[in-house]
C-alpha cells in the first residue's frame, strides 16, 4: 500500500495551514487590537462592517448551542471532520480536490480553536446591509464554504481514463 502524499495534497495541507493562521491573526486583531466587542458596528467600506459577534452555533450562526457539552461537542466533531478530511487530502490528485479539502480543514481547525479558547466562534464580517444576507461570520466560515463549492465542482469533472481499453483501440481488434 501506498502510504505517500500527493503533491496537490501537499498543497491541501498547506493551504489549511494558511486558513488557520489568517483566521486566527485576523480574530486576534478584531478582538486584541480593535476591541470590536466594544463597539457596536465598524464601518469598513461601503456595506461592509465589522460587527463582533460571539457565535455559539456551526457555520453562521446556525444550531446555536449554550450548553459545556455542546461546545466541546462540537470542537470534537470539528477536529473529527477536520482529521477525515486531512486523511483523504493526502489522496488528492486534482487542484479543485485539493483546494476544497484544505479550505474545509482550515476553516474547520480555524472555529474549533475559538470554540475551545473562547466558548464561541468569533463571527466579524457584517454584510447585512446588502439587503440579502442576514449573517455575520468569519474567515474559516468563508473557507468551509468555498472549500464546499470546489468539492462539488470537482465532482461534477468528467471521468478520464487511466489507460485507453484495448477494445477501444481499432488497431487492436484486427
Amino acid at each position: 500500500m501506498n502510504r505517500s502524499i500527493t503533491r496537490p495534497g501537499w498543497s491541501a495541507y498547506s493551504l489549511a495551514a494558511l486558513v488557520i493562521v489568517l483566521d486566527q491573526a485576523v480574530k486576534y486583531w478584531i478582538v486584541r487590537v480593535l476591541k470590536l466587542e466594544d463597539r457596536p458596528s465598524l464601518p469598513v467600506l461601503g456595506p461592509l462592517h465589522f460587527t463582533f459577534v460571539p457565535n455559539t452555533g456551526v457555520s453562521f450562526g446556525f444550531l446555536r448551542a449554550q450548553q459545556d457539552l455542546a461546545r466541546w461537542g462540537l470542537v470534537a466533531f470539528s477536529l473529527i471532520v477536520a482529521a477525515l478530511i486531512v486523511w483523504w487530502a493526502r489522496r488528492a490528485h486534482r487542484v479543485l480536490q485539493a483546494l476544497g479539502y484544505g479550505l474545509i480543514a482550515g476553516g474547520a481547525v480555524g472555529n474549533a480553536i475559538d470554540r475551545a479558547r473562547f466558548g464561541f466562534v468569533v463571527d466579524f464580517i457584517d454584510v447585512q446591509r446588502i439587503g440579502f444576507f442576514p449573517w455575520v461570520f468569519n474567515i474559516a466560515d468563508s473557507a468551509i464554504t468555498i472549500g464546499v463549492i470546489a468539492l462539488l465542482l470537482d465532482s461534477l469533472r468528467r471521468e478520464q481514463p487511466d489507460a485507453p481499453s484495448a477494445a477501444a483501440d481499432p488497431d487492436t481488434s484486427r
